[in-house]
């Protein structure tokens, strides 16, 4: 299923080719299909459709949800996914989400009943994906649910349909059967096709007993999806999914912009090592000596900001889906080139403005290394390092500030006399 009107259309979009490219490898006799509304951009569903994928238009159903009190403006759209019960032409409909990782074929998933679902959650089944059969009948009987306002504890997807089939608790799990017929009635489906990221996260490893380990999904907070550039190292199967998008998609669209960003970089700082200014300009000739104070303060406040944007501005530019191993050192390259221009500006130390930079290179090698026996050592190794290193980014800091009072009382700086050589700037 495809929308418009979040924040992150281009990312769910991006996300949807590479599910369905990753699909098609693994050779499905199924019809691989997007549900998409009618604001989706021509060019993504021609791109869809460039794919092999077949894209069924449907107008947005209206949410009546929307007034509860706890109800997320991400998730208006979501009952869109009820349109998979008019997909009439077909037998059984595997609904997924975008962000399912497919580890080997499930085509066996098309055997199970009229309507299928894990729970991930003890007590509530997980829509990510879930086996139905259409029928024009239910479909439009939860249209008629929709239109009384049928209990929905959170105004999405999830909470409609479980409502809509309370009993599924309740029900067998599914076991294929071996000579391939289609099942009838509702089951419980095995947690291996919806295998829960936290889960690899505690233990580094799959070891899920009931089923096959079959379906990776990812149901955290938007921005710790695997599809962005810094959900790995941070999160370990973060480089899975963008494995599989550079084996089916690749990275054509980001890769101009990443070279561009990089290019400016690396002139950003060839220019800051080649001419360093004076900044003696700015304070010449003042009159007050009891300005002082106030200078030093004020150079405090601009060069603790200028640090905080040299670290943020390049995280926020880059492309979001690029590939990590293309992100990081992206972004490691653009926070020491306008680090660069901090330190020249304000002739700091590099190494206490810089401190930051080789904590975070430290941050990703611990958060990277491959063979921690489990989850929780490794969290235990981030934390360790993270205790270690923050009084040294403190330590930084301070010098970094004290250093400033040095820079006020520099001659240069040196409020009431003139500065006989202020016309001049440095070079080096």
């Amino acid at each position: 299923m495809m929308y418009m009107g979040t924040p992150r259309d281009y990312e769910f979009y991006v996300a949807t080719r590479v599910m369905m490219l990753s699909l098609r490898r693994l050779s499905p006799n199924a019809d691989r299909v997007v549900i998409a509304s009618l604001d989706v951009p021509p060019l993504w569903v021609q791109a869809l459709k460039n794919d092999g994928v077949k894209v069924v238009s449907v107008k947005n159903l209206k949410n009546p949800y929307e007034k509860q009190e706890n109800f997320n403006r991400r998730f208006k759209l979501t009952l869109n996914k009820l349109y998979a019960w008019s997909l009439v032409s077909y037998e059984r409909v595997v609904m997924l989400d975008s962000d399912n990782i497919f580890l080997q074929n499930t085509d066996e998933l098309f055997q199970c009943g009229q309507f299928c679902a894990v729970f991930i959650n003890p007590c509530i089944f997980h829509t990510g994906l879930f086996v139905l059969q259409p029928s024009m009948d239910v479909f439009k009987n939860m249209l008629h649910e929709l239109a009384v306002g049928r209990e929905n504890p959170d105004g999405a997807d999830q909470g409609f349909l479980a409502s809509y089939f309370p009993d599924l608790l309740d029900q067998p799990m599914f076991h294929p059967p071996a000579n391939g017929t289609k099942l009838w009635g509702t089951y419980r489906l095995p947690l291996g096709y919806q295998m829960d990221a936290s889960y690899y996260y505690l233990k580094l490893r799959w070891s899920i007993p009931c089923g096959p380990n079959s379906v990776i999904t990812f149901p955290s907070a938007p921005w710790f999806k695997p599809w962005y550039w810094w959900s790995w190292p941070v999160l370990p199967l973060g480089l899975s999914w963008h494995e599989q998008r550079r084996e089916n998609l690749g990275y054509s669209s980001e890769i101009p912009l990443v070279l561009i960003q990089a290019v400016l970089y690396i002139g950003v700082i060839a220019v800051t090592r080649l001419a360093r200014p004076s900044l003696s300009k700015m304070c010449y000739n003042r009159r007050m000596e009891k300005n002082t104070m106030f200078l030093l303060s004020l150079l405090r406040i601009v060069a603790a900001w200028s640090i905080l944007a040299a670290y943020t501005i390049p995280f926020f530019i880059i492309p979001r889906t690029v590939h990590p191993l293309l992100g990081w050192p992206l972004y490691l390259l653009g926070s020491f080139s306008l680090s660069s221009i901090v330190i020249n500006i304000f002739f700091l130390h590099p190494i206490t403005v810089l401190t930051t930079w080789f904590g975070f290179i430290g941050a990703l090698v611990v958060m990277a290394f491959p063979w921690y026996l489990n989850g929780v050592v490794r969290a235990l190794a981030v934390f360790a390092y993270a205790f270690c290193c923050a009084p040294l980014i403190w330590a930084s800091l301070v010098k970094t500030m004290s250093s400033l009072q040095v820079l006020i009382e520099r001659d240069a700086f040196r409020l009431g006399e003139p500065n006989q050589n202020a016309e001049f700037t440095k070079l080096y």
